[in-house]
């Protein structure tokens, strides 16, 4: 039997509104990628090579790999970027950090496995470190008290070990 509030949930999710990448966001990504070359190590980024949809050359971008309990996942705060797009596509990256490079599968979670992921594990990540979920709410501009909406327009992929 379906649960009738996560039904709701699901039809608030699917009317998702367009996000955009804020040019600060490529700007510090530029950044970002720079030093973590350089072996600079970032918290959770990583460095993820995705092959691209249409070039086929390698991408690499800047991203937080979310660890917990031995799953590890990859959202995107503004929906479906240019790394989304290639994810999607491939189903497979590279995540490199100091050197060491590990091929992952990609699996995109749907708008209920969505709300679930930012109620459950990155909303009770973020409350764990201390002014986890307003640094959060800062840099991305997602409100983790509210996953309905934090899900909304955003894409997020579990990743797997090949």
């Amino acid at each position: 039997m379906s649960n009738p509030i996560m039904s709701d949930q699901i039809r608030k999710v699917a009317a998702e509104p367009s996000l955009r990448v804020p040019r600060r966001v490529l700007f510090f990504g530029a950044i970002l990628k720079f030093l973590m070359k350089a072996g600079v190590p970032l918290g959770p980024n990583r460095l993820v090579t995705i092959r691209g949809r249409k070039s086929g050359l390698p991408r690499t971008t800047p991203l937080a790999v979310i660890a917990v309990d031995g799953r590890r996942w990859v959202w995107s705060p503004w929906g479906e970027s240019q790394w989304v797009r290639n994810l999607r596509a491939a189903g497979r990256a590279t995540i490199a950090v100091r050197g060491q490079a590990e091929e992952v599968s990609a699996t995109e979670l749907d708008p209920t496995e969505r709300v679930e992921y930012f109620r459950d594990i990155l909303g009770a990540l973020a409350r764990s470190i201390p002014f986890g979920t307003q640094f959060i709410r800062m840099v991305d501009g997602v409100d983790l008290s509210d996953p309905v909406a934090a899900a909304k327009g955003r894409r997020v992929f579990e990743l797997h070990t090949v």
